[in-house]
């Protein structure tokens, strides 16, 4: 079964020694090889603009994008504010 995972972020999340030192990152952006550690494929999310979903393949290359209204006919608006 398919699933439809959005994710926001663009960035990783830091883990950090009790030092203050970052050891780790957690990778948000779900584009990862070495999830869920982070590898630096977000920076592919840097031109991504608002109100619109980015789709990628099994190979983090992006192949397409779908507009706010799209995804309000897709989704339904009640469930686009809470995505």
């Amino acid at each position: 079964m398919a699933r439809l995972i959005i994710h926001r972020a663009r960035g990783p999340v830091p883990v950090k020694d009790r030092r203050g030192v970052t050891v780790a990152a957690i990778c948000m952006c779900g584009l990862s090889k070495k999830y869920p550690f982070c590898d630096g494929s977000h920076l592919k999310t840097r031109d991504e603009e608002e109100g619109k979903l980015y789709i990628y393949d099994e190979e983090g290359n992006r192949v397409g994008e779908v507009g706010e209204e799209e995804l309000k006919k897709l989704l339904g608006a009640e469930r686009l504010r809470s995505v």
